[in-house]
């Protein structure tokens, strides 16, 4: 299979979120598999309809306010979740619903994905340092890449959201991974959202409206698994 080797492309951020919609961790390696990054949002917090935590309200998830206070990273494969004050509780621990509920001041259980996929849309998720320049530009001041919660971070030297052409095309990351890059990523209010110290910021969903559609990077599917790394090549087929 034939690779564009000339294009100076490299991961820059790797990101993994063990639990829905909260805080994660920022990782140099990580092992992905059919599923996606190995334990990304495996996690999530469940109300008692049977919804999950989110920043919007849909059929299956519930918006609750707050969620960007907590924080979760994986001790081998048990989300370790951080409160607001920084006192820390193992998902499995029914601790952690005690402690989930009554700073979310409704009734909530820390729960294991079963059979339906947490996911919004897709498995892995993908944004770029030229999608990144060209928003800023548009807002006005530089635009920081937490705010997407993206898995991955691609450093590029090109300009404008170029990972808009990347859709049905297959990338290469580092010596072992493949991925079929599948469609836009489509953004909610979750993006204007506070979170550690960035400010609330209103401007970014509505310029994203009104200049792309309302969508900000791509996600991809597993065609070959393998393991990625910071620092990794990503060549585009």
């Amino acid at each position: 299979m034939n690779y564009n080797n000339e294009l100076a492309w490299k991961v820059k951020e790797i990101r993994r979120f063990p639990v829905k919609s909260i805080l994660g961790e920022s990782l140099f390696s990580i092992p992905i598999d059919n599923r996606g990054f190995l334990g990304d949002r495996l996690w999530a917090i469940k109300d008692m309809t049977g919804k999950f935590g989110s920043g919007k309200t849909t059929r299956r998830f519930q918006h609750m306010k707050g969620l960007f206070n907590f924080r979760a990273r994986y001790e081998r494969d048990i989300p370790i979740v951080t409160m607001p004050d920084g006192v820390e509780y193992r998902g499995d621990d029914n601790a952690v619903d005690k402690a989930l509920s009554e700073r979310l001041g409704f009734p909530v259980t820390l729960v294991r994905e079963e059979s339906i996929s947490h996911f919004d849309e897709g498995p892995i998720s993908i944004i770029t340092t030229s999608s990144l320049r060209m928003l800023s530009q548009q807002i006005g001041e530089p635009v920081d890449p937490r705010r997407f919660r993206a898995n991955l971070l691609i450093d590029t030297e090109s300009t404008g959201f170029i990972e808009d052409n990347w859709v049905g095309q297959q990338i290469k990351i580092g010596t072992t991974a493949t991925l079929r890059v599948m469609a836009p990523l489509q953004r909610c209010v979750m993006v204007n959202n506070h979170q550690e110290e960035l400010r609330q910021d209103n401007r970014l969903l509505r310029t994203l409206v009104k200049h792309h559609g309302a969508t900000f990077g791509v996600w991809a599917k597993v065609e070959r698994n393998g393991i990625v790394n910071v620092g990794d090549k990503v060549f585009l087929k």
